[in-house]
């Protein structure tokens, strides 16, 4: 748990130990799971670096980038956030969990500022979480159904090639969009869905049955 301030050298040094050893950056200096997620509009990605946030934007021209880890305590934010500080670059928090039914109200939030971005313009923009895993796959899958994709599409977000296993306990993360395929024909579309038929606790039942195939 980084609580310092990078206005200093030691401070900036302290950030960067607890980055590399405490939130595991270590693995992300050569390992970035870049992908894009709506060509010319959306990539997603694990936790970049300074460094990596700088040539990233020179080179896809990013406008935005979304935090889907939230605001936290530790290094490798606060590097984050000051290096997009320095460039003038937007930088949003939008805090998902991975192992639990995702809920309806951030959902709804994030749904909001999405449509506020497309509204501005702030597009490319870049999802990221710590590992580009399960909250990036749960944020661009979410992100095709804002812009009227499949739930197929959607589900191919979370893949073991971004090192996202259904097997383990961010499978959830799957059989939400699982759920939504099979009620999707009742419905006019994603929103309408989740404003009315989504219900948490009944996706945790479903899943813990193992009664959601597509």
């Amino acid at each position: 748990m980084f609580k310092g301030t990078v206005k200093t050298r030691q401070g900036r040094l302290q950030a960067w130990t607890d980055s590399l050893l405490q939130d595991h950056a270590v693995f992300r200096l050569f390992w970035h799971n870049l992908a894009e997620v709506i060509p010319g509009k959306v990539w997603r990605s694990n936790h970049p670096t300074p460094g990596r946030l700088r040539r990233w934007r020179q080179h896809y021209g990013f406008q935005s980038v979304i935090n889907l880890r939230g605001q936290r305590q530790c290094g490798s934010d606060v590097l984050g956030r000051d290096a997009a500080k320095q460039m003038g670059l937007p930088y949003h928090d939008m805090a998902f969990e991975s192992r639990n039914a995702p809920h309806k109200d951030r959902i709804l939030r994030f749904h909001a500022l999405y449509l506020r971005l497309k509204q501005e313009g702030a597009f490319p923009l870049l999802l990221h979480c710590k590992s580009g895993a399960d909250r990036a796959a749960l944020g661009s899958g979410l992100v095709i159904l804002f812009e009227g994709g499949s739930p197929a599409q959607a589900l191919a977000q979370l893949h073991w090639k971004h090192l996202h296993f259904k097997s383990s306990r961010t499978g959830i993360l799957d059989s939400f969009f699982k759920l939504y395929a099979q009620e999707a024909a009742q419905h006019a579309d994603f929103m309408s869905w989740l404003q009315g038929a989504y219900d948490e606790q009944r996706l945790r039942d479903l899943h813990q049955a193992g009664a959601l195939r597509i």
